[in-house]
């Protein structure tokens, strides 16, 4: 790697500044320290560099070693999409099970927890919420990471969920700008594109994004999405008439605009990762975000030096990148203010209320509040002895990755040892039978409206065994079957352990 000007030159600390990188391990590279020291204002944590809360602070105070101001962000949405508790599941149900509830201020109270352990560990930028109206049910990335399908509602929820976060110090990014729940196509596998018109985005995609600006969101995440009616030629990411004249100009956002990570195939496998970059800053972006797959020393320098020679060669304006990098150090700055001050503002409107103060259970207590039973034509008699559990496992997005566990075996051991579990990925209803025994099923499905084999599954197992008990852990689009039907509205581990109360009748 040629290093093109030297690391104390303004422009190099400019294109430092707006990067965003991950690397990998729990205690951060020399690589890494030393790039701080150069200018570098923002790290991203992701689940691998995550084991303990006690590790990710001495983790933190290590990055801030370098430079007190350092942003340190990570994808932490609670629900599926968990950082810190990558390994055991989260603490806290996602969007769709608040959404659920509709209860504004148990959707801050959560929000303000969650911002609250963040910032206790050190963690000071969350790139969160999802402000996706999830308007088609096929969608396969954003899902239960939604409030919902109806607008006013995400809206609602979105502000208070910003109120939250930022009320403990914790500037949230909300995401996915311009909206990205009207897609059937996954931008980290290709680019998704939404074809409606101006009057449909406004009145559905764009009201989120617009109440959480009034709201004082500090940070926008850009979506890697088509949109053809404001750019038919580049993604969202990519798009001065989307990020500058229609976040900032007529939104009037004057934040930091962060983009979703470079190297997702909707943008790196048409432009590339450091044309990508170039033109995401020359069109209104702020920050770079990379290192969710590319997670290198070389991947920063590749990107650093791509934004010195755009500079250079005319084709990125120096202000553009003068201003990205201020608008980071801003941020910076709100955030150290607040580490300074060591405590929580006062948010208007949040009143706390019993249950849903912070250190209080309150993702359990949202979990239970979010569950939805539906009763089968026979009463239903609750389990005293231990089930086989059926879980049958679609394939994960990226932005859940595989390495979270999911469902309800595991609180049904808690409470009924002896539990047997089995994963499947086919119909396997025989198969499921004949490992069952004499034992109880518990068959748990996510998202089973969009995966034919799992209405497959159900319908012959609930056929064979009127008892068999269904937890749906996605959507709740597909019509209730089973004995004992629960909609847990996401697969948090509180929400399989509303579930599990659920089956054996100490819960619903």
């Amino acid at each position: 790697m040629t290093t093109l000007v030297h690391a104390t030159d303004t422009l190099t600390r400019d294109a430092l500044t707006v990067l965003q990188p991950g690397f990998v391990g729990t205690t951060a590279p020399d690589w890494l320290l030393r790039r701080i020291g150069e200018g570098l204002s923002s790290v991203g944590l992701f689940g691998r560099n995550i084991v303990t809360p006690e590790q990710l602070t001495a983790l933190t105070a290590q990055l801030r070693a370098e430079r007190d101001d350092v942003l340190v962000a990570i994808d932490e949405e609670g629900g599926d999409v968990t950082r810190l508790e990558v390994k055991q599941g989260s603490s806290f149900p996602g969007n769709y099970a608040l959404g659920s509830v509709d209860d504004v201020e148990l959707t801050r109270a959560v929000a303000r927890e969650l911002g609250r352990r963040l910032a206790a560990c050190g963690v000071d930028l969350n790139w969160a919420p999802s402000a996706d109206v999830n308007s088609n049910a096929e969608n396969p990335v954003i899902g239960v990471r939604s409030f919902g399908p109806d607008p006013d509602l995400v809206a609602r929820h979105t502000v208070a969920y910003v109120d939250g976060l930022q009320g403990v110090g914790v500037a949230a990014c909300t995401k996915h700008f311009p909206g990205h729940g009207d897609t059937n196509v996954d931008s980290h596998d290709a680019l998704p594109r939404i074809d409606v018109d101006l009057t449909t985005l406004h009145a559905r995609e764009l009201v989120p994004f617009r109440a959480a600006v009034a709201a004082g969101t500090k940070a926008v995440m850009s979506a890697h999405i088509l949109l053809s009616a404001l750019d038919p030629d580049r993604p969202a990411t990519l798009s001065p008439q989307i990020l500058t004249g229609l976040l900032r100009q007529e939104l009037g956002f004057e934040g930091l605009i962060v983009t979703d990570g470079m190297e997702m195939q909707a943008v790196a496998a048409t432009y590339g990762i450091e044309r990508g970059s170039v033109l995401a800053i020359a069109a209104g972006a702020d920050a770079i975000c990379v290192g969710g797959g590319l997670c290198d020393e070389d991947t920063v320098l590749r990107l650093r030096d791509a934004l010195v020679t755009a500079v250079r060669t005319g084709e990125l304006p120096e202000e553009r990148l003068a201003d990205a990098a201020a608008r980071v150090r801003a941020l910076a700055a709100w955030t150290q203010a607040h580490r300074a001050r060591g405590g929580a503002e006062t948010v208007p409107g949040a009143a706390v209320q019993e249950g849903t103060a912070p250190g209080a259970d309150i993702g359990l207590v949202a979990a239970r509040r979010a569950l939805r039973v539906t009763r089968g034509e026979r009463p239903y008699t609750p389990m005293t002895s231990a089930p086989y559990v059926a879980s049958f496992t679609p394939v994960a997005n990226f932005a859940v990755g595989d390495e979270t566990p999911w469902g309800i075996a595991a609180e049904l051991e808690r409470l009924l040892p002896g539990t047997e579990t089995g994963s499947y990925d086919e119909p396997a209803t025989d198969a499921v039978l004949a490992a069952a025994g004499e034992r109880r099923i518990v068959a748990v499905v996510r998202d089973a409206h969009r995966h034919p084999w799992m209405t497959e599954a159900l319908d012959g197992l609930v056929a064979a065994r009127p008892d068999t008990v269904v937890v749906e852990m996605g959507l709740n689009e597909a019509e209730p079957r089973g004995a004992l039907h629960i909609a847990t509205h996401g697969a948090a581990r509180v929400c399989g352990r509303a579930a599990a109360e659920a089956v054996v009748g100490t819960g619903a």
